[in-house]
């Protein structure tokens, strides 16, 4: 095997003495939610005959992945991914310890047992994409897909093995014990990620606030038409897809007449396919395109389905539901792969939420709307037609096709000419107007236009707003971009946001100009009506002072 190859191989990332402590130390608190998990689902069905109550503990623990995504994504990019990381933890250790603590005193009911759960989800979904987002910065570039691939595989044996393990907890000693050991599971996690010595990047430039974070996160997907593809595709994906986790305890008491031993295995044997697919994704990678494997998963995941849907042997189900959870973690894992290695650093965290509430949210509703059909229909029918809807999915490859995502480059930004600023500005200074002259010969006119097109959904993905080209009339080989930012804080983000892909539109932009010319930048201070000061000394309302030497240009 060359270094290349050992450099990707799975497990190579476990050479990382910080990446293998944090991965055995999530693999711990994986296993500790699922035990919980258990442990509330059996104490909520003591507690009330309400058997939408019991389904509610799940949506308690899950629901927040989908509703403060976002929001912690944003947090994740903001702040210090490690001290994020750490307060996650904090939360959801408290809410495991409440959990235990009312439970001993005998105070549970059915609506602080949801609410503690709650907390805890909240303490995790926090933690996702804060996790996740700083995966890149434990391991080096070339083992980046095999580090993103292990930290999924951590949750698929957690979810393997977990359910039983809890199970065994609480006929033992009771639902007590699981919210226990999902307590001291936290304590592994806290106590690796307190010793990590994190590098740290003093920042250059003060902090987004909060909304323009987000904001900023969901104008990254929508002007990167590759991310947007994947987020498409894999709403697609959930939405047929939810039918197995949806319907599973209707496989297992109507189609093959069994209790819930037999759920429990058929939980069990969907977790080792997703162990499996995790196993053989070095190999799958190295052979497919992202394209074609996700149609073959489309038909595989399709025609276990079916299969599913038609069989009353328990063995042959459980086959199934081992190729289908193979080839259902395989593309999903891909697809965070290519998210992750896609996304810039500024924005990685933003991303990888805004794609985990996808598929929580695609899941959800269509796991909703399966159950309603099988209602209706009958659960066979309902898995047959999932099935034969999951095929189909493959035409969609025709409209939105997969792009091969390449690693964002790096992350500095171009070193380009700078410009004087004289103006004395605040970081709340706004809005800024950004005009680049370009000399373009008129034989790379139309070469240029549509070279520049593609730097228009850089410019909007990295946070520039109203952007427009122009062309003078009266010297045609004059062009001009226009776009602006709020203030100039936003302004100063966007153009350290100009690095990897976004410097190669630019340099193939501007290869076509005319040799003997440069661009020519110009950032105007926009002033409308009533925005100047009535007099000179009335002092902003802003107090931070932004950089007044010089700006990179965009």
């Amino acid at each position: 095997m060359t270094e290349a190859d050992k450099s990707q191989s799975l497990l190579a990332p476990l050479g990382v003495p910080v990446f293998r402590r944090i991965w055995l130390a999530s693999l711990l608190s994986n296993f500790g939610i699922l035990i919980q998990g258990v442990g509330a689902a059996w104490s909520m069905s003591r507690l009330t005959d309400d058997v939408t109550m019991v389904a509610l503990v799940q949506t308690a623990l899950m629901f927040p992945l989908m509703l403060i995504a976002l929001p912690a994504g944003a947090i994740s990019d903001m702040f210090d991914r490690r001290i994020v990381c750490i307060v996650a933890l904090i939360v959801a250790l408290v809410g495991a310890v409440g959990l235990c603590v009312v439970t001993a005193m005998g105070l549970l009911t059915p609506l602080t047992l949801l609410a503690f759960c709650f907390v805890v989800g909240s303490g995790m979904a926090l933690f996702g994409p804060a996790w996740q987002a700083s995966v890149s910065e434990q391991v080096p570039p070339e083992a980046l897909p095999s580090a993103v691939a292990l930290a999924g595989m951590s949750y698929n044996v957690a979810r393997s093995f977990g359910p039983a393990i809890g199970g065994v907890i609480v006929a033992s000693v009771g639902a007590i014990g699981a919210f226990a050991v999902n307590a001291v599971f936290y304590l592994p996690m806290l106590a690796v990620l307190l010793v990590w010595k994190r590098r740290q990047e003093p920042p250059r430039l003060g902090p987004e606030t909060f909304w323009r974070a987000m904001v900023s996160g969901i104008r990254f997907i929508r002007y990167s038409p590759s991310h947007r593809i994947f987020i498409l595709r894999t709403v697609v994906f959930g939405l047929v897809g939810g039918v197995i986790p949806a319907l599973m305890p209707l496989i297992a008491s109507e189609l093959l007449s069994g209790g819930a031993p037999v759920y429990g295995v058929l939980l069990g044997a969907f977790g080792l396919g997703a162990l499996l697919g995790a196993v053989l994704l070095p190999w799958i990678r190295a052979r497919f395109s992202t394209e074609i494997w996700s149609r073959l998963v489309a038909m595989i995941v399709g025609a276990m389905v079916i299969c599913i849907a038609f069989s009353r042997s328990e063995a042959v189900t459980l086959a199934a539901l081992l190729i289908a959870g193979a080839a259902w973690t395989s593309i999903l894992t891909l697809f965070t792969i290519s998210i992750q290695v896609g996304a810039p650093r500024w924005v990685a965290g933003r991303a990888l939420s805004i794609f985990q509430a996808t598929i929580a949210g695609g899941v959800a509703l269509g796991a909703w709307g399966w159950g309603e059909l099988a209602d209706r229909v009958g659960v066979k029918e309902t898995l047959a037609v999932a099935g034969a809807l999951m095929i189909a999915s493959t035409l969609v490859g025709l409209v939105l096709r997969l792009p091969e995502m390449a690693t964002a480059g790096a992350n500095e930004p171009a070193n380009r000419e700078d410009q004087t600023v004289l103006l004395d500005l605040t970081l709340r200074s706004g809005p800024i107007v950004i005009m680049v002259d370009y000399d373009v010969p008129q034989a790379n006119a139309r070469s240029f236009y549509e070279a520049m097109q593609r730097v228009r959904r850089s410019r909007q993905a990295s946070g520039a707003y109203g952007w427009s080209l122009s062309r003078d009339i009266a010297d045609p080989t004059l062009w001009t971009e226009r776009f602006h930012s709020p203030t100039w804080n936003d302004y100063l983000h966007l153009s350290q946001r100009v690095v990897g892909a976004g410097v190669d539109l630019l340099d193939q932009s501007r290869s076509l100009l005319d040799p003997t010319s440069t661009p020519r930048v110009r950032r105007m201070l926009e002033r409308p009506a009533g925005s100047v000061r009535w007099k000179d000394e009335t002092p902003d309302r802003g107090v931070d002072i932004g950089p007044s030497g010089s700006a990179g240009a965009p």
